[in-house]
This record gives C-alpha cells, sequence and structure tokens, in this order.
C-alpha cells in the first residue's frame, strides 16, 4: 500500500488520489484510440457484465458522475413531484445534497427520522408512512437508506431486511446510498447480493470514488422493470458521459479479482487501528464503535486547533468537539501512528 506524505488525509476518503488500478484502466483505455461513445464501448460492457457477475443478479446498470446524482436521480425515479421518500434526519440526501433530491423529483417532500447516532428502524419510518392519507399531505413512497451511515454505522442484512419488510407494508420502495457501500461489505464478510436485493432493496447508488476511482457512481437496479427510462432521465440530467469509457474502464479494473474489496478493507483496518490507539488509556472518547472507515471522536477544542495548527485535517462533525476522522485506500499504518500520537499529545496538553 503506497503512502502519502500530506498530513490532510482524515478529512475525507474523497480527498483520496486515483488508486493504481484506476489510473492504469484510464491510460489503457485511451491507448485505444477512438471508441463508440455514451456507453457503446467495450469498458462499458464489461464493467456492467462485471457488476451482474457480482450482484448474482440481471440488474439494469447506469454510470453517473457523482454520488448526488446517484442519489438524486434514483430517488426522482422512485418518486413523483407530490411525493415523499423517509429518510435518516441526517442522511446525505437530506444535510448535504443542496436540495438535489427534491431539485430532480420536481418538489419530492424529504421525512426525516432518527436522531444523529441512530440507525434506521421500522418503528421510526411507520409513523411517517402512515400519519395522514390526504389530499393535503405529500404521500411517502420511497426509503432511503445510507450504508454505512453518516456516523459511520452498519446495517446489517437482517436490519435491512427488517426494513424492507417494514416499507412494503407500507407501499414503499427502497433506496440504498451506497456511497461506502464497499466499506460495508469489506466490513459485515458478506456478499454485495445478501447486503441488497436479497434483503429487499430496489435500487442501489454504489460508490467508488470515496475508494480509488477520480469520478462516477453506478446506480443499479435490481428490478430491471422499474429501471424504464432512467437512462433518458440521466441524460436530461447531464449525467450521461460522451468518453464513457473513462468513467467505465477504472469501475472494470476494480471490480476485478475483488480490488473494491481490498481497498475497502484497508480503509476499515486503518480506521480500527486508529480507533483502538485512540481508545488506549481512554485518553479520547469514542463517540461510536467504529464499524467501517470512519473514526468519531471528542477532541477538545483546544487541541483540535493544535491539530491544525501542524497540518493535519478532518471535520468537526457535530457540536464544538465530535470530530470525524476518516480513512480511505492509500491511508498508511505510519500515517495512522503519527495522527494517533499527535492527538494523544494535544488533548494531554489541551486538559492539563
Amino acid at each position: 500500500m503506497q503512502s502519502r506524505p500530506a498530513l490532510d488525509q482524515f478529512a475525507s476518503d474523497n480527498n483520496a488520489g486515483i488508486c493504481p488500478e484506476a489510473l492504469d484502466a484510464i491510460l489503457e483505455a485511451d491507448q485505444g484510440g477512438h471508441a463508440p461513445g455514451y456507453g457503446a464501448d467495450r469498458w462499458t460492457e464489461q464493467a456492467c457484465a462485471q457488476m451482474r457477475d457480482l450482484f448474482e443478479r440481471e440488474c439494469e446498470v447506469f454510470f453517473v458522475f457523482n454520488g448526488t446524482a446517484a442519489n438524486a436521480l434514483s430517488l426522482a425515479h422512485l418518486a413523483r413531484s407530490y411525493n415523499a421518500v423517509i429518510c435518516h434526519a441526517f442522511a446525505h440526501v437530506m444535510t448535504d445534497e443542496c436540495g438535489a433530491p427534491e431539485f430532480f423529483s420536481g418538489g419530492t417532500k424529504l421525512l426525516p427520522a432518527g436522531d444523529v447516532f441512530e440507525k434506521l428502524t421500522p418503528k421510526m419510518i411507520e409513523p411517517f408512512a402512515r400519519y395522514r392519507d390526504d389530499l393535503h399531505a405529500p404521500r411517502p413512497s420511497a426509503l432511503t437508506i445510507t450504508q454505512t451511515s453518516e456516523t459511520g454505522q452498519l446495517y446489517t442484512p437482517e436490519e435491512i431486511a427488517a426494513l424492507s419488510e417494514a416499507a412494503r407494508e407500507l407501499g414503499l420502495k427502497v433506496h440504498m446510498d451506497g456511497a461506502r457501500f464497499a466499506n460495508a461489505v469489506a466490513a459485515l464478510g458478506v456478499t454485495p447480493a445478501a447486503l441488497t436485493w436479497r434483503v429487499g432493496v430496489d435500487v442501489l447508488s454504489f460508490g467508488a470514488t470515496k475508494n480509488g476511482l477520480p469520478v462516477g457512481e453506478a446506480v443499479v437496479f435490481f428490478d430491471r422493470a422499474l429501471a424504464e427510462g432512467f437512462d433518458r432521465r440521466a441524460k436530461q440530467a447531464g449525467q450521461l458521459a460522451s468518453k464513457m469509457r473513462f468513467v467505465t474502464a477504472p469501475w472494470a479494473a476494480m471490480l476485478e479479482n475483488d480490488v473494491w474489496l481490498r481497498h475497502a478493507g484497508h480503509a476499515n483496518a486503518m480506521a480500527r487501528r486508529l480507533s483502538d490507539k485512540l481508545a488506549k488509556g481512554k485518553a479520547v472518547s469514542i463517540k461510536v464503535p467504529t464499524e467501517a472507515n470512519a473514526v468519531f471522536a471528542e477532541i477538545p477544542s483546544a487541541a483540535q486547533s493544535t491539530l491544525r495548527e501542524a497540518g493535519w485535517r478532518f471535520y468537526t462533525y457535530i457540536g464544538e468537539t465530535t470530530c470525524r476522522l476518516m480513512c480511505g485506500w492509500d491511508t498508511s499504518p505510519e500515517t495512522v501512528d503519527r495522527f494517533a500520537a499527535d492527538i494523544r499529545k494535544a488533548v494531554a496538553e489541551a486538559t492539563g
């Protein structure tokens, strides 16, 4: 695993560079000279076939430029303008997509449930789906689940199945925001199918840019009939790449020989290493168990300032002291150890 010297890599796994496999794939696709555009190329065909093998199902696969488009267009496809989508109160679609789900659906309302360190449960979503059924209120048509959650927690297959069963009873389709789906698969040690269609997920936004790709997320419809018209929706939204091979060739390389899973597993391992080192001696309080590639730690404001002055970058995520520390495919053990040591030292100085 190649180490990068920069100190800022704990702010986001988005900040990591392109992994070698993806970069090599782009260069290989460019050496082929001309190729058909808009997805009619061999790399896109290969990536779609690999995706179907991965999920053990004849699904429909579409590639868009980023996660916001993947989520917003998926939800727009599941909900009309007078419908509503139930989501977690801290879900990315609720807090970090600038109203894109509402914009692309023409007005669909998001109904937020749950508190910051909670996961969605059937009991949480039922009141939102049943509270009114008159013409004055939007009727929920979909549920969206974030895997992993915004606070780094995992939804187990059993939890997803319970949510999906409740959604079906309430007449809702199920969407999964899988920006860090790879990290969830690696952490849980189950197949991608076991975390999606086998437990009731209809549509997945499958992320890869946080796992080493330069650009390009996948939208996977497990019900092929449900995908009708999505190609035109993506085109209308400016999400159809003319030189699609440069989006899909890296995907094909990542899906080959489980490269995507190894990178995600490494990021998870680095987060566990960081969490263990911070928790040692109880110098730093870990807010929620580290289950994937995110560590949420209580760091005094003064210590945060010291760390940032030293060049470390990370987000203060909740309140003034709960910080999110992200590990990526390229995070090295040496960098983790230096960061952990600096955090412990800064906290000790701040607390006297």
